[in-house]
Order: structure tokens, then C-alpha cells, then sequence
């Protein structure tokens, strides 16, 4: 799903600061805010995350849960495995397959499907996830969310890292 025309969008970023470290970033516990628009820009969706990642050497666990503003709840729990340099894969309950994710300078860039369950519906569903890293240990993830090639919502969420308790 990261084909030729992907990565050379990437690759812009191949010298773009902070530099980008997956397993640094995703260790210990990180905090996240975020919105899902429908295709018009309305906000139909508000949600918190709080996330816990750990590495053992080139397999890492993210844990995460979240507290939508509607009151549902929900867990996923990552596995990534860094398949070569700049490569990963991840495989969570909810995703079919697997995601396949490449590095490069600050950007990292997820393609995965899922099925997501939508007022009693559920929906076969593409993600491209395009997250930067920032300075001060924020992460900004821009997820397009398409279903048939088109884009039909967009989801963004801010991450930050923070101190070991």
C-alpha cells in the first residue's frame, strides 16, 4: 500500500528536524487529544487517548486507550516490528492484515484497513496516516480515512510525550 508515488511524497521530509525515532517516541506514556470531520469539515467526533508504548528490541507494544467525549470507551493494542531501516510493520485486533509504516526525517506514514463499526453499521475502510514530529515531544497525525479511494472523513490528533511517573 506504500507504493512508488507514496514514498516519493515521503521522502520530502527525508532531512525535515526533529528527527523521527518510532521506538524513542513510542516508549513510556504519551497523551493525545483529538477530532474526526466528516467530509463537509464538521467535527462529529471528540476524543482523548492515553497511550503506553515498550520495546523489546525491535518489537514494540502500544497500548491504547480511548475516552471519546460521547462516553464510549475503547482499547487497541499495537504490535509494531521494525522490518528493516525506515520500515514497520504493525498489526492491532481491529486492523485487517497488517499496517505498513515508513520512516523518513520527521514524517512517518501509515497505510492500513480496517472495519469500523458506525451506528450499527460497519464500514471497510482505508487509512493514510501521515504523523510529524514536532518540537517539545509533540506529534501531530493527520489521518485520512477513505473508503472506495475517496476521502470521506479526516481525523487529527495531537500527541505528546510525557515524564515517566
Amino acid at each position: 500500500m506504500l507504493n512508488g508515488c507514496s514514498a516519493h511524497n515521503l521522502a520530502r521530509y527525508k532531512d525535515a528536524e526533529p528527527k523521527m525515532d518510532i521506538k524513542e517516541y513510542f516508549t513510556g506514556p504519551i497523551k493525545a487529544w483529538g477530532i474526526i470531520q466528516d467530509r463537509k469539515g464538521q467535527v462529529t467526533r471528540r476524543f482523548d487517548v492515553d497511550m503506553v508504548g515498550s520495546w523489546e528490541g525491535d518489537i514494540g507494544t502500544l497500548e491504547e486507550d480511548f475516552k471519546y467525549y460521547d462516553g464510549e470507551t475503547q482499547k487497541r493494542i499495537w504490535t509494531i516490528t521494525k522490518t528493516a531501516e525506515g520500515q514497520y510493520t504493525g498489526t492491532a485486533g481491529d486492523i485487517l492484515d497488517k499496517a505498513n509504516g515508513e520512516l523518513q526525517g520527521n514524517a512517518v506514514r501509515w497505510a492500513y484497513r480496517m472495519d469500523l463499526p458506525v451506528g450499527g453499521k460497519t464500514y471497510r475502510l482505508t487509512f493514510d496516516d501521515w504523523m510529524f514530529l514536532m518540537n517539545d515531544g509533540v506529534l501531530i497525525n493527520r489521518s485520512y480515512i477513505k473508503k472506495f479511494g475517496i476521502t470521506f472523513a479526516e481525523l487529527t490528533l495531537f500527541m505528546q510525550k510525557q515524564d515517566e511517573k
